[in-house]
């Protein structure tokens, strides 16, 4: 979210491609003031920038009312500049409620979602019988496509109670949200490819991170659409050869909110220091995230799925004040045999064996220090370490969570 929002001045619209509010973004404008976004653009803050939620994402529509309130109650203008695509889904609160249904099902085995009914909105989509955006349009047949939902709902879930009722007042419901979201809708796939025509500059916005990827992350630990570089195409309906540069924002420690395996994980004592020193609990649940060591392995992976020209190494400034750093740069397998890339199966990253390189932590506060040759020198060590194992530039380095923390390198 922070990038984002530094760099949103240059362009002329951001777009965010998949995902819904169960990504969590943390902003601050130019007097400190703290915004958390979860659907709305990280570009919201800027006048000029154009926001676009595309055909990828899921809306919550009156979450993303809650949003838009919350933002013009605090003096940030809505009107005209955020479009929300025709093509993209409509997540109702019974996705939500069908979300707390599965978890509760899979007792033990959870997957630790953020229960905003991401995946059984995503799982309506693929199955065929959700609603999007531009069923708003048609109220004489909403009413039935919703029932579907319903109905659906009430025969796989024992707990989940329906009646004609439900019904009835959720149409109601949906008749005004029609209405007022009218305004915001678009078919952002014509805008887009237009602005691409007239040269516009264009930013996207990822929702979550590569190894929670439908197809590429730690399954079925993962969320259910594409946060790498392919779901730029796939989530606005813009061609490959469009993509210009990739920037991967990655922490300067390993964090994992919800179950999963984790190499990395740091527990006891050494992960409460990352967690407390980072503020590391989810913007959207709230939940503590588990914190590590960075994962070189997981890094390189995700750098060969995206392609990216740049990294934004964030929250150096949370690995001040330790005696050393560790970098995970290589797994071993239970026979001490070396992997030779990111697993896909679970069981076998589960028993993975961390090979670590040690170096040298730094002592002083860097929260203030805004040019790279000001950091300390073992500070500098561990970016240009991190950059030679993954082959990627560091250009961003975050020191702090205002929007000037940042060292351009």
């Amino acid at each position: 979210g922070k990038l984002v929002d530094v760099l949103a001045p240059r362009f002329d619209i951001v777009a965010r491609c998949q995902g819904g509010a169960n990504a969590g973004h943390t902003i601050y404008n130019s007097e400190g003031k703290k915004f958390a976004l979860h659907l709305v653009p990280s570009g919201i803050l800027h006048e000029g920038t154009l926001c676009v939620v595309g055909n990828g994402a899921v809306i919550h529509v009156p979450g993303f009312f809650g949003e838009i309130d919350g933002l013009q109650s605090n003096g940030v203008s809505c009107d005209g500049r955020i479009l929300v695509s025709d093509r993209a889904h409509l997540l109702f609160d019974l996705h939500q409620t069908v979300d707390g249904l599965r978890e509760a099902e899979l007792a033990n085995s959870f997957i630790g979602t953020t229960k905003r009914g991401i995946g059984p909105c995503y799982s309506s989509k693929v199955t065929r019988n959700g609603l999007r955006v531009c069923d708003l349009r048609h109220m004489d047949t909403f009413g039935d496509k919703l029932d579907v939902l319903f109905e659906d709902a009430a025969a796989r879930f024992e707990g989940f109670k329906y009646s004609k009722g439900m019904l009835k007042e959720e149409v109601e419901r949906y008749k005004r949200f029609a209405e007022r979201l009218e305004p915001f809708i678009a078919d952002t796939v014509h805008v887009l490819n237009e602005s691409i025509r007239q040269k516009k500059k264009i930013l996207v916005e990822g929702g979550q991170a590569t190894m929670l990827d439908i197809d590429f992350g730690t399954y079925p630990f993962v969320t259910s659409s594409s946060p790498s570089a392919g779901g730029i195409c796939t989530g606005l309906g813009i061609a490959p050869r469009v993509i210009g540069d990739l920037i991967g924002v990655v922490k300067a420690y390993t964090t994992r909110v919800g179950s999963g395996p984790f190499p990395t994980e740091l527990l006891g004592e050494e992960g409460d220091v990352l967690r407390k020193a980072g503020m590391e609990f989810g913007t959207t649940t709230g939940r503590p995230r588990r914190c590590g060591w960075l994962d070189i392995v997981a890094l390189k992976y995700c750098c060969d799925i995206n392609g990216f020209s740049s990294l934004n190494l964030t929250k150096l400034d949370v690995l001040s004040g330790l005696p050393e750093i560790k970098l995970g740069v290589s797994y071993n397998q239970m026979d001490g045999e070396k992997l030779q890339s990111f697993p896909g199966d679970l069981d076998t990253l589960e028993q993975v064996q961390v090979n670590y390189e040690v170096l040298p932590g730094w002592d002083s506060d860097i929260s203030s220090v805004r040019s790279y040759s000001e950091l300390p020198q073992a500070a500098r060590r561990y970016v240009e370490r991190i950059e030679e194992l993954v082959g990627v530039p560091v250009h961003y380095i975050g020191v702090g969570p205002g929007r000037d923390a940042l060292i351009y390198k």
